[in-house]
């Protein structure tokens, strides 16, 4: 896989650790495990300062190989279409990103396609979430309604999953780099969430890879949600199993499973990255042993 003549340098964009100090323990989690890959497979990452991020990818993009984005979902579309207009890019499309953003409309699109949901909630224990919201961050359990930028679904008694994807070129650089390939599975991952007292979701980390009961439905329904949101590079897909298999949200970027994924997975992500971005997605992975990871970046087990 590994192109061992082209020695490039890479931008690895990642916002919160400079910027959003409530999500920088996960951010710092993601591109540790990242910078470590490209580094292994003779890379040379570029990481942004502490200014102004916007203006810190337009000066470095330029000067770099090719790119990867890692912001919080309502801001993935903006940072990710300055990236594009200066070199090549690892992660989603902006329009697909921008899209996975705005939480109703990515469920009202899945509804359509036949992919199951959680339908509407009017009375008793909803979801509260924010329309255009990232990861736990502000979803809440309540019997109260849905306020200015929110929305409110049914609440799921469930097993909590992750589908870790990576896909190839959809949209922006397919004519040169569309294949067809279909999207490549990397792990399911069990998810562990906590609901406070005050009924705010919390994101602990979890376990991967796991292989649950009904591990092809949940692959099946997860990349049908992924290819028809035309996500491209890594993406995240969170569903609920219960009497279906619900899709939650669509993380259209590096999730923090990726911390135990590569733990376990013999092939360097990096490469697997670059290769999907032009097209050439990997027919599998290898993953050894399974690990518990957090949202620090530690992992255990093995």
């Amino acid at each position: 896989m590994r192109d061992k003549t082209r020695m490039m340098k890479v931008l690895l964009a990642e916002y919160t650790t400079t910027h959003d100090p409530a999500l920088a323990r996960e951010g710092r989690a993601m591109v540790s495990v990242l910078k470590a890959s490209f580094g292994r497979c003779g890379h040379t990452v570029v990481l942004p300062g502490t200014g102004d991020f916007a203006t810190e990818i337009e000066r470095l993009a330029p000067a770099c190989d090719m790119g990867l984005v890692i912001a919080p979902d309502h801001l993935l579309s903006r940072f990710t279409m300055i990236l594009e207009q200066h070199t090549h890019n690892l992660g989603c499309g902006f329009i697909p990103a921008a899209l996975c953003a705005n939480k109703l409309r990515t469920e009202k699109i899945l509804r359509a396609h036949g992919i199951p949901v959680p339908g509407e909630c009017t009375i008793g224990k909803c979801i509260i979430k924010p329309v255009n919201g990232c990861g736990a961050l502000g979803v809440r359990l309540a019997e109260s309604k849905a306020g200015e930028g929110e929305f409110s679904q049914e609440y799921i008694e469930g097993e909590n999953f992750s589908v870790s994807i990576v896909a190839g070129r959809i949209v922006g650089e397919a004519c040169e780099y569309f294949t067809g390939k279909p999207p490549l599975v990397l792990a399911v991952n069990r998810q562990e969430i906590e609901v406070g007292a005050d009924g705010k979701f919390h994101y602990l980390g979890g376990e991967t890879p796991v292989h649950p009961a009904r591990e092809p439905e949940i692959i099946a329904v997860a990349t049908k949600a992924a290819t028809v949101l035309g996500c491209q590079g890594y993406c995240g897909v969170d569903v609920v199993v219960a009497d279906n298999v619900y899709v939650v949200d669509v993380n259209p970027r590096i999730t923090t499973s990726l911390v135990g994924i590569a733990a376990c997975m013999q092939e360097e992500i990096a490469e697997v990255l670059i290769a999907a971005s032009k097209g050439e997605v990997p027919d599998g992975v290898h993953l050894s042993g399974s690990v518990r990871f957090d949202t620090d970046g530690k992992v255990t087990g093995k």
